[in-house]
């Protein structure tokens, strides 16, 4: 099918979606226009702060967008075209947008707290230990899939016979491997994110320090993002994966413990012009290739590849595209900053919603790419390799066919447009990376709370549990290929997602609201984890892979736990009921 009529059916649905069925699910929450958002109430002007609805729709949408809604439907694919896009599109609208619009609705609804203490106060301090221990498990998974996937990338090689140029034709650096010549395609990546890196604090400094304006800023940053791509070409860096693992562990590890506004915030502030960049080119060049008549030409259904590698398509292909439909790594950033700083109970509907849609139009966009753009051939040797000996590289994978997509539609050099894409997905994974580290470390400082009454002063340094997230990243990462680390990663992001909206359900039981828009969702994805968990604890038992077993253990025995809960608070309200 032409890759236009594809984008066309999703950009409509979503459009519907956004809406119609957004307000269906406003009025079940009993939306209210006239209701102060904590923004308004604690106007503080450090958290609390109301702000415009376009800048935190960009704010919210560049924390939960990046690396996830690329890695998952590209791993995904495999199983064919039409499920995942199937799953991309209708998971989005019905599941993943419902999840991110009612935790940010009721993150606001309880003040602005995050929904560990939504989970506190629907199902009491049982249910918000559960949530934290299950959220800190998660964080350990997605960091330990994300190092392994970047450190992969960055040194990532392909032959310039597949690029279509010859040596000395193009300005990639070369090598020869097994007597093929081989382009330097992850060097100049490499090189962009140290730059990008290091002129973070001046961009920080510049910004939060001497108040530049914005205009200003977004100039500096293009410079910075251009002029890295230019060193990047000139001097690619290679080093082995070990050795961007071990720099990479080291760089996360200060960053966890600096103010926000020297790396963190100056980070995303350049990232996001990437990323925005990358989507409007795919968008543009597919609108091109479309008139043109580009189709798809992956398998469009592909079970038995799929299930071999990965197992029945049920579970396994819900939980691996990951944040292309669903995110329970959404509901941090709703109840973490978003939710402080809407104006008016309305935005919640406009930012939740709608940010969600966006990740899922990126996902479709991403399909399409590797579906139309590059052979299925070419998308195996890179992404699955049957060579024990070669590592899954999904990066490399998305990345070349974004550069034959733009060169198709945009008349970009093939070289180019796949260095772009790296920097697409690397920018994002780094960053997430050290966020996700920071929020570990708050997430440890908390459980040592719950379990000494005297927190030791050892257990209350930065460091110290900031030391612990890296490490225990560390020890997964370097002992899983990405594509054994990502399954279980999809798993538990999912899960968290299934236990918010059972929370989210909770809550609307206790107001005597109608749950259902959540609690099917809810009920659908619990089923679809514990199944997918219980697939994969059989496959590690079966390798001996003794680290994966116990996060997989854990996982399912902390969600046992919580649907517990639910289940007695549920039957508590019933008996109430009955006896009032």
């Amino acid at each position: 099918m032409n890759v236009l009529i594809l984008l066309g059916i999703s950009i409509i649905c979503f459009g519907l979606a956004g809406r119609f069925y957004s307000r269906v699910i406003a009025r079940k929450l009993g939306e209210d226009p006239d209701h102060p958002t904590p923004a308004v109430r604690f106007n503080d002007g450090r958290d609390y702060v109301p702000t415009k609805t376009y800048v935190v729709f960009a704010h919210h949408f560049s924390a939960i967008a990046g690396a996830g809604p690329i890695l998952g439907p590209t791993m995904a694919v495999l199983y064919g075209f039409v499920p995942a896009w199937l799953w991309v599109v209708l998971g989005g609208i019905f599941i993943g947008a419902v999840h991110d619009f009612t935790t940010l609705f009721i993150s606001m609804r309880e003040g602005g707290k995050s929904m560990a203490e939504v989970a506190r106060k629907t199902l009491g301090d049982k249910g918000f230990n559960l949530f934290i221990a299950f959220t800190i498990v998660m964080i350990v998974l997605v960091t330990s899939s994300f190092l392994s996937a970047t450190s992969i990338s960055l040194t990532s090689l392909w032959p310039l016979a597949k690029i279509g140029v010859k040596e000395g034709e193009t300005f990639l650096k070369t090598v020869v491997k097994d007597g093929i010549v081989m382009g330097r395609i992850g060097g100049i990546a490499s090189m962009s994110v140290i730059v990008i890196t290091l002129c973070s604090p001046l961009i920080g400094w510049l910004i939060y320090k001497k108040g530049l304006k914005t205009v200003y800023a977004y100039l500096i940053a293009s410079v910075i993002c251009v002029g890295s791509v230019l060193l990047g070409i000139a001097h690619p860096i290679t080093m082995t994966p070990t050795t961007w693992m071990i720099i990479i562990s080291v760089y996360v590890l200060i960053a966890a413990g600096a103010p926000v506004w020297l790396i963190l915030q100056p980070r995303d502030f350049i990232n996001v012009q990437i990323l925005y960049g990358g989507i409007a080119l795919m968008v543009l060049s597919l609108f091109s290739t479309g008139f043109s008549g580009l189709r798809v030409t992956v398998p469009s259904f592909n079970l038995h590849e799929g299930v071999r590698n990965l197992g029945l398509i049920w579970p396994m292909m819900f939980c691996i595209v990951a944040c292309g439909a669903i995110s329970g790594f959404h509901c941090l950033v709703a109840g973490g900053t978003t939710g402080k700083q809407l104006s008016r109970e309305t935005d919640a509907r406009r930012v939740g919603y709608n940010a969600m849609l966006l990740e899922s139009l990126l996902a479709v966009c991403v399909l399409l790419a590797i579906g139309a753009a590059m052979s299925f051939a070419d998308y195996k040797s890179i992404v699955w390799p049957t060579d024990p000996a070669i590592k899954s590289n999904p990066i490399l994978g998305f990345s070349l066919a974004a550069g034959q997509l733009f060169n198709r539609g945009l008349g970009i050099p093939v070289a180019l447009g796949t260095v772009f894409g790296i920097l697409l997905v690397e920018g994002f994974v780094i960053t997430t990376l050290d966020a996700a580290v920071r929020l570990n470390r708050y997430l440890f400082e908390e459980l040592w709370t719950l379990v000494f009454k005297k927190v030791p002063a050892l257990l209350r340094r930065y460091w110290f549990n900031s030391g612990i997230s890296v490490a225990l990243m560390w020890t997964l990462a370097t002992s899983n290929a990405f594509n054994v680390l990502w399954p279980i990663f999809g798993t538990a992001n999912q899960l968290l997602a299934a236990l918010s909206l059972l929370a989210v359900s909770a809550w609307l039981l206790l107001r005597k609201k109608k749950a259902a828009v959540t609690l099917v969702p809810a009920v659908f994805m619990f089923l679809t984890t514990l199944a997918s968990l219980s697939i994969l604890l059989t496959n590690y038992i079966r390798k001996r892979n003794y680290v994966l077993i116990a996060a997989d253990l854990t996982l399912f025995l902390l969600s046992i736990g919580v649907i517990g809960l639910f289940i007695k608070m549920f039957l508590r309200k019933k008996t109430e009921a009955a006896e009032a």
